[in-house]
């Protein structure tokens, strides 16, 4: 790559005594390390660094919380891995990220109310002469409700918060925003928003502009933002997860209305999905388990896109891959000389269909941009991205009340102690079985990494 990613240093423990042994080292140097605890009692902690290509850059996130307190791992890495930017002229498309770059002279100096009521942090701008300057805002957030129940005295009612990180790239005349909030409850959400200035020199008609301005005169052209990001788990620091697909469809008629069921299906080799109603996914650890024995997972939750139909790697929803240092970006791949020539998009990465051990997820979210009065100036953030949900993480919810704290599982009904207990009704919930995979053919061999291709971009 034309500049690699920083390695981020780890601090020295020391040789361990007979009578104790040494605290594990810390995963990077404290001026790289963000560890916050919020007023609800859950703890973040992760790395973070710039790239120049990709921007910022997380790390070895780990989760604690008041009921467990030892730090539990949920990633190996997040980051952005293309914005690609065609516009409906069909004449003009941007790869911003291996075009410009997200890091180096893109990456902002924060200023003026970017960091308001947060803490600036100074770090390297992760260009090839890196500065270091103030690119990254750390801040506790307000997240409104977080849950509500009448069923006690007094009402539980309490208010979530979110820790939030974001730095500002400026590419042409788009400002952006990568922003990862990590929620009280075990909540990620990956979050990419848009403002600056429309482009002056992209207008065209009125078949693939809106106007603006005075009358029907000037139409800013419509255009493309399909946003990647590449998110690499390791649950509990395990490794090995797996991937999950869940459907649910009718199934019949019940007594009152219809019944539904839901199939579980074991994505055992690579592949590029798309939503259909009623379908979700997960990456779960068969390794790594909660206090009531369940394995733990996190759900990939999509909600607003708009999918962009003139490339075959812009149409999945999410990709699972098996992780290769060489594939670095969803499209235009850097072209390494000891990685393979053909390997430019995920569909490349996915086509040979590797058995997953190690699975690393692309997903993709889109926004299709059309231009209106209000845009100007300077453009109103507008946001797309997507969000990571804890199932079975823990037990119970992190933000559970001491005096909810017995609450784990279906409670037992009253009963009259002369009765004889009846026989309860079948029904209940249970989680459906898997589908196991077809029978695996061959698969072609993964492209082993070479310690060029094994660069620090993960």
């Amino acid at each position: 790559m034309a500049a690699a990613l920083l390695t981020a240093a780890t601090v020295a423990t020391g040789v361990p005594s007979a009578a104790a042994a040494a605290p594990a080292p810390a995963p990077c140097a404290a001026p790289n390390m963000v560890k916050e605890t919020l007023p609800n009692g859950t703890t973040w902690q992760m790395c973070w660094r710039m790239h120049d290509k990709a921007g910022l850059i997380l790390d070895k996130v780990f989760i604690s919380g008041k009921r467990d307190p030892q730090p539990v791992q949920v990633l190996e890495s997040i980051r952005l891995a293309q914005l690609n930017v065609p516009y409906d002229s069909g004449d003009t498309e941007y790869n911003d990220l291996t075009s410009f770059g997200f890091g180096g002279w893109s990456l902002q100096t924060l200023t003026g109310d970017d960091c308001k009521g947060g803490s600036a942090r100074v770090g390297s701008d992760g260009s090839e002469d890196p500065e270091r300057r103030k690119v990254l805002c750390v801040s506790a957030e307000q997240a409104g409700l977080a849950y509500r129940s009448a069923d006690d005295d007094p009402v539980l009612s309490k208010a979530g918060q979110d820790l939030v990180l974001r730095a500002i790239s400026k590419v042409g005349w788009y400002e952006y925003v990568t922003e990862y909030r990590f929620h009280d409850d075990g909540q990620i959400s990956a979050r990419l928003g848009a403002t600056g200035d429309l482009a002056p020199g992209e207008y065209l008609n009125a078949d693939r502009g809106w106007p603006i301005g005075k009358g029907a005169r000037d139409f800013a052209a419509m255009h493309y933002h399909s946003a990647f990001w590449r998110v690499d788990f390791n649950i509990g620091g395990k490794g090995g997860e797996q991937v999950e697909q869940f459907d649910t469809k009718l199934d019949g008629q019940g007594g009152a209305t219809a019944k539904l069921k839901t199939t579980r299906t074991a994505i055992a080799k690579e592949g590029t999905f798309n939503k259909v109603n009623q379908r979700w996914w997960r990456v779960v650890s068969p390794k790594s388990k909660n206090e009531d024995g369940h394995k733990r997972s996190y759900e990939l939750a999509t909600g607003a896109d708009d999918r962009y139909e003139g490339h075959p790697e812009t149409k999945p929803d999410v990709t699972f891959t098996e992780k290769n240092l060489c594939e670095k970006w969803a499209s235009d791949n850097a072209q390494d000389p000891e990685c393979p020539a053909g390997n430019r998009t995920i569909i490349d990465f996915a086509k040979d269909k590797a058995t997953l051990t190690d699975p690393v997820m692309w997903v993709r979210v889109g926004f299709h941009h059309v231009p209106r009065d209000e845009d100007q100036s300077p453009m109103p953030l507008h946001w797309q991205g997507f969000d990571l949900l804890p199932r079975d993480f823990t037990a119970q919810n992190r933000l559970t009340p001491d005096s909810r704290a017995g609450v784990n599982g279906q409670a037992p009904e009253p009963t009259d102690p002369a009765e004889e207990p009846s026989t309860p009704a079948s029904g209940g919930v249970t989680v459906p079985p898997v589908t196991p995979p077809a029978s695996p053919s061959s698969p072609s061999p993964s492209v082993p990494s070479s310690p060029s291709a094994s660069s620090n971009l993960r």
